[in-house]
């Protein structure tokens, strides 16, 4: 079918919006009629080069929601008319890292930035006649995308789609560093550098998690003022000004756990987060970098006599298949935030200048949001 998408075709360029020649589903394959895209920092990182592809151009988005309109042959588990969620990292079940409980870590993985689909290794979407990758082996920067199942989680119909995109990324991976990967306990004091559309959702696990203290390092003060609203209970404008308040509050133990979820790190953020973590404590690395960027600033006497723990984390820790129904069960309870999040809505024509936004920090989240003129 032909329909529309953000392309990007090199680095440095702005996403063009234009005309895509989308292929229908092969074995093992869905179709799903997208209704709403985050305008997630990771494709950020396609513009500026700190991601590498396999090639250009890409279409971007990998923040999904949407309800499947064609099934292809070998599909189980879902038919036309369901809704579900994109997931950024697919999970077959079956491989060695998803039988072991990690299915953020599946071996599907292993093509996402190469584009090629996971039944047959060929591509699905072409523009200008040429082969394009899809962000995450998803594409949500377009009103139809054709995934496989491994990419798709089914959920209930009853979930506005439009909110129901942001656990695909952004509420997962930030909930689940704080709940899973840094294991937050009742009564710890948490850090979180670092309050966009990922560290919101580190801020809000950290506060269901039982946090003492849940205290938040960002430079744009409205973020600052939404992560009180988010369950905050102190803010900072930087590191250096953080550490001074964090050593006061607790006596000179400082943070149990330490977050980090900057839209892009930065060599330096490592030591200013093992700094702000007291001993037997643990860093959590969540937020991306350029991935050329190999320079990390780190004491390793610290490291080692004050026996801290740098970890690192991809969709937080968790397994998309378990932790997105389970998430969206907390939003329909009431226990968790999604509505707030989704900041300021745009059509696709418009991405840019969502991304603008997202530079100059007006969102926690912008949203593209499909209507039926995009069909």
């Amino acid at each position: 079918m032909k329909t529309k998408g953000a392309i990007l075709w090199g680095v440095g360029e702005e996403w063009s919006i234009e005309e895509i020649e989308l292929g229908d589903p092969r074995e093992g394959e869905v179709q799903v009629q997208v209704a709403a895209s985050g305008l997630c920092h990771s494709d950020e990182h396609l513009v500026t080069g700190g991601t590498p592809v396999a090639f250009y151009p890409v279409i971007g988005g990998h923040e999904g929601s949407g309800v499947v309109t064609k099934v292809g042959p070998g599909v189980t588990g879902l038919q036309e008319g369901d809704h579900v969620v994109t997931a950024f990292i697919p999970a077959c079940g079956q491989c060695p890292p998803c039988s072991k409980g990690m299915q953020n870590l599946c071996d599907l993985g292993a093509s996402l930035l190469a584009g090629t689909s996971i039944s047959d290794g060929s591509y699905r979407v072409q523009a200008r006649g040429q082969d394009v990758i899809p962000m995450c082996l998803l594409g949500t920067f377009s009103p139809y995308i054709t995934v496989h199942q491994a990419s798709v989680v089914k959920i209930e119909p009853d979930i506005p789609l439009e909110i129901a995109a942001l656990v695909g990324c952004g509420v997962t991976t930030g909930w689940g560093s704080a709940t899973k990967v840094a294991d937050v306990r009742p009564g710890e004091n948490v850090v979180v550098m670092g309050a966009g559309g990922v560290g919101m959702n580190a801020v809000q696990g950290a506060a269901a998690a039982g946090a003492k203290r849940v205290m938040v390092i960002d430079p744009v003060a409205r973020k600052r003022e939404w992560a009180m609203e988010m369950g905050a209970t102190h803010v900072f404008e930087s590191a250096e000004e953080a550490t001074e308040k964090v050593n006061e509050l607790t006596w000179g133990r400082m943070a149990d756990k330490t977050i980090i979820t900057v839209g892009d790190i930065q060599g330096e953020d490592i030591q200013a987060a093992l700094t702000l973590t007291g001993k037997g404590g643990r860093a959590v690395v969540t937020g991306m970098g350029n991935a050329a960027n190999t320079d990390v600033k780190l004491s390793l006497f610290e490291l080692t006599l004050l026996q801290k723990d740098l970890q690192g984390a991809i969709f937080g820790g968790l397994a998309p298949r378990a932790a997105i129904p389970e998430l969206l069960a907390l939003y329909q309870e009431g226990q968790l935030k999604l509505d707030e999040l989704a900041t300021t809505k745009y059509k696709l024509e418009d991405i840019n200048q969502g991304y603008q936004d997202m530079r100059d920090g007006k969102n926690i989240r912008g949203m593209v949001i499909y209507s039926d003129s995009d069909r």
